[in-house]
């Protein structure tokens, strides 16, 4: 055989052996049940699906499916608190860890610490963010809106996922730079803040981009991409940053467990995500719903955390949300 095709060979090998159950002691294999991933946003949004998808192509190789079970509320903060509450550290129940359970309790009283009671195993992907309103709104661009909204201050209002979400920080963000006033209408439910809108209930929903098909079929009007990029669906429309405003919403989230799960637990699930964010599969559906991806290690993603939680300190206080 030739030295470059065994190589080839070795190296499969290698990854199909590192991608099974492993024995901690005897008589004692994990996983040996389906796995519980807890979703902290609604059914139906790209993060739900995402991590789907992440998770039946990690099945194939761990032999155990994944259940995902969506808990949304709190911003994204219940989904871990309910992992706290009603799983071990073995690895059998894991959540979902988006970016604000690291701003969240700067803001109000959680049940967890984000330094010390998460297991930090993986970052996945970072969310494309854009504002929408009803599709005979009368602003065709940011700057409309905003003179819109200084002329009438306190009366138009934004929807978003949650007190503290990245949205929240991003329209208040945007808000300060302009002098404008306007009010934040919290959704727990990505669809209700959808039918908000077009039911002229709030003026504009800020969220991460999951409801395309919506924008395609003209229910909906995309005014501007919030996140640093334009996105390859609609590239004729600008960010805000594009139009005269400083605002660049980013916002991570990968998947953690309890603090004090087995380290070699922890490897294997990490490395088992790894593979599958490799896979075509899991990449097409990342550009489905126009995510990027973003991995960090369980060495970087748990430090990054760290320097994080200090970074959205700093951001609550600005913003003057803490309490």
């Amino acid at each position: 055989m030739k030295p470059l095709l065994l190589t080839a060979l070795l190296l499969v090998v290698g990854q199909v052996a590192n991608a099974q159950p492993i024995t901690l002691t005897p008589g004692q294999v994990y996983p040996d049940r389906p796995i519980t991933l807890l979703h902290a946003y609604s059914a139906g949004s790209s993060s739900s699906v995402i991590l789907r998808t992440l998770g039946d192509i990690s099945a194939r190789s761990l032999k155990q499916r994944f259940i995902l079970e969506d808990k949304p509320g709190a911003g994204g903060a219940l989904a871990p608190t309910h992992m706290l509450k009603s799983g071990k550290p073995d690895g059998y129940i894991l959540a979902q860890l988006a970016q604000p359970v690291l701003r969240i309790p700067h803001i109000q009283k959680t049940e967890f610490d984000p330094l010390t009671d998460f297991t930090w195993i993986i970052r996945v992907v970072d969310y494309t963010y854009a504002m929408v309103v009803k599709p005979d709104a009368p602003w065709k661009n940011v700057k409309d809106l905003l003179a819109h909204a200084k002329a009438n201050p306190g009366k138009l209002t934004y929807a978003t996922s949650g007190v503290g979400v990245t949205m929240h920080m991003a329209m208040e963000n945007l808000a300060a730079l302009s002098g404008v006033q306007w009010v934040h209408a919290p959704h727990r439910q990505i669809n209700d803040m959808i039918n908000a809108v077009v039911g002229g209930h709030v003026d504009i929903v800020a969220s991460a981009i999951s409801w395309a098909p919506l924008v395609d079929s003209g229910k909906i009007r995309v005014l501007a991409i919030l996140s640093a990029n334009r996105v390859k669906r609609w590239p004729h429309i600008p960010t805000v940053k594009e139009q005269g405003f400083d605002v660049n919403a980013s916002s991570s989230y990968g998947i953690g467990g309890p603090a004090g799960m087995n380290p070699r637990i922890v490897k294997l699930l990490h490395d088992t995500f790894r593979r599958s964010m490799n896979d075509p599969e899991f990449t097409k559906i990342v550009e489905r719903f126009d995510t990027v991806k973003s991995y960090m290690s369980t060495e970087d993603y748990t430090r990054w955390a760290r320097e994080q939680y200090a970074v959205e300190k700093t951001v609550v206080e600005k913003y003057g949300l803490k309490p």
